[in-house]
């Protein structure tokens, strides 16, 4: 590619003005740097209604423009915060006027920011990672960070309102400490355990043993935390994800969601204020009024069928697959090469014989050397849907997925709790039923008064029910990498479930899935342990 303008475009003295803003001044291809998100969103905004190049656009109407505060807002490091804060809502007027042209929700996802939410319960880091599109999540691990610390002499969980201010308080409080201090008790005795069971050998590094087997302990005993559980939850994201995210919060029932509401408000009205105002608005109350309908509605319809639990092993049932899934996957593999109409392709897919789809798709997927070479788009054809029980901890793992929908029902006790067999063949078994049995008590007391906050009391070992609905081309990558050998063995079991549905109703569609892992392993984290040495002596 010719990178080369036809002509210059600036000047000697318009480059050196453009030059801390951009990766270069000549290329086609190039970057925006040192500028604040509200400047990048109402230079994208402007791109798309002028003529001119982004370089220009931002020298005349921004840089040269006096009105727009450009200078200020993006001064040397010596300006004093106050000065940039003021800066800031000075230009805000300026950029709101070049914003507020462009009708286009769109518009909105030009400005992103990084926020972080500490000190979150598991109960709302879910709500907040139920947003799958223009933010990216990532969350405190279960499986690297011990969770027996105390701050001010109290374990590390939501007090939530509604509970501490009933009659359930001191029975909620005495059910999260007992699960913490089991937790605290069990953690050495667990970590000898599996110390004595795989004893290291001499290809493995101190390090590396040590990480393996605290993380295979932490995951045995991460059943004992309570969706209580206080955790930091990092997000990225554009702001009219933040915009969408922000109102469902304030819709919510739990006032953590709703006190969530307000302070993302106030960290994203710091970063991208113009991006995400219209969540205060009254357009923005109205919608939260909307959500807030019709989750009431869905809750008012399902009331009949109060009463009718169903007990259920864990296990993955399918419940819907499209029965032509061959023939549609066929038909959108030829139609991006064919000349005529998607009719024509699929009436002639119907000739064809199993041997023949099952040969195109063999070679549409080609020669896949390892699980990130994914088939192409014609593999989302094919759509299935789930239905799953597994324990909460599992469901926190599989959640992070977000091209496919899941819906969960509310985190309860009534499904039954997994205890890890290891924990039973070390003898460790009886405290952990004790107090997962003692929390399901006090969550059956809570549920009575209070059934959306009773959530906060139910221990990750507990199993729960939701759907997952996916096509055939994320559930090539749901199922390889959710098997791999240093995955957790409860969301490891679900990947294979779903694989080995799939291969027995569309074994032509499956036959590429080569990197689904359906072994068992003892020390699922060791060898990726190892490694991370072989990295790190490559660096060095």
């Amino acid at each position: 590619m010719n990178d080369t303008p036809l002509q210059p475009e600036f000047t000697a003295t318009e480059r050196a003005v453009l030059e801390p803003f951009v990766t270069s001044i000549d290329a086609r291809i190039f970057g925006l740097r040192n500028l604040p998100e509200v400047v990048k969103g109402a230079l994208f905004s402007r791109y798309s209604r002028s003529e001119k190049s982004i370089r220009r656009i931002l020298l005349d109407e921004f840089i040269q423009q006096p009105e727009s505060g450009f200078h200020q807002l993006v001064a040397a490091p010596t300006n004093t915060t106050a000065d940039q804060i003021v800066a800031t809502k000075q230009a805000e007027a300026f950029y709101d006027r070049v914003l507020v042209g462009y009708g286009d929700d769109s518009v909105a996802e030009l400005g992103g920011a990084h926020v972080a939410c500490e000190e979150i319960s598991n109960v709302a880091a879910k709500i907040l990672e139920d947003a799958r599109i223009g933010i990216s999540p990532l969350e405190k691990s279960t499986r690297y960070v011990s969770f027996t610390t105390k701050i001010n002499g109290a374990y590390r969980y939501v007090r939530e309102q509604s509970i501490m201010e009933s009659t359930h308080a001191d029975a909620y409080i005495a059910a999260m400490d007992g699960l913490f201090d089991t937790y605290a008790a069990l953690l050495a005795p667990t970590i000898t355990w599996v110390q004595q069971q795989s004893p290291r050998d001499a290809d493995t590094s101190e390090r590396a043993y040590t990480s393996a087997t605290r993380a295979k302990a932490f995951d045995l005993l991460r059943g004992l935390l309570p969706m209580a559980t206080r955790t930091n939850v990092g997000m990225y994201g554009n702001g009219r994800a933040f915009e969408y995210l922000m109102t469902r919060a304030g819709s919510h029932d739990l006032a953590e969601l709703r006190g969530l509401q307000t302070a993302l408000a106030d960290a994203l009205g710091a970063l991208i204020p113009s991006f995400v105002k219209r969540a205060s608005s009254p357009r923005g109350a109205a919608l939260r009024a909307y959500l807030a309908d019709i989750r009431q509605a869905g809750k008012s319809a399902a009331a009949t069928l109060q009463g009718m639990d169903t007990p259920q092993e864990p296990g993955v049932t399918l419940v819907h697959a499209q029965l032509d899934a061959l023939q549609r996957v066929v038909t959108a593999i030829l139609y991006p090469h064919a000349d005529t109409d998607y009719q024509s392709v699929a009436a002639h897919v119907a000739t064809l014989t199993t041997t023949q789809l099952a040969s195109i798709v063999t070679e549409a997927c080609g020669e896949r050397a390892v699980r990130f070479h994914k088939p192409g788009r014609a593999f989302e054809e094919a759509q299935y849907t789930f239905d799953i029980v597994a324990d909460i901890g599992a469901y926190r793992d599989l959640q992070r997925h977000r091209m496919l929908t899941q819906e969960r029902q509310p985190y309860g006790v009534e499904l039954g709790y997994t205890v890890p067999p290891e924990l039973v063949v070390a003898g460790l078994d009886a405290p952990f039923r004790s107090a997962i049995e003692a929390a399901i008590a006090v969550t059956r007391q809570i549920r009575g008064d209070l059934p959306d906050a009773s959530q906060y009391a139910v221990p990750m070992a507990c199993h729960m029910r939701w759907r997952i609905s996916l096509n055939l081309r994320e559930a090539f990558h749901l199922c390889e990498l959710r098997s791999t050998p240093q995955g957790h063995p409860s969301y490891r079991r679900v990947a294979q479930d779903i694989y080995r549905l799939l291969r027995d109703i569309h074994p032509e569609l499956t036959a590429a899935m080569h990197f689904v892992d359906l072994k068992e392993y003892a020390l699922e984290r060791l060898d990726a342990e190892k490694k991370l040495d072989q990295k790190r002596a490559a660096r060095q």
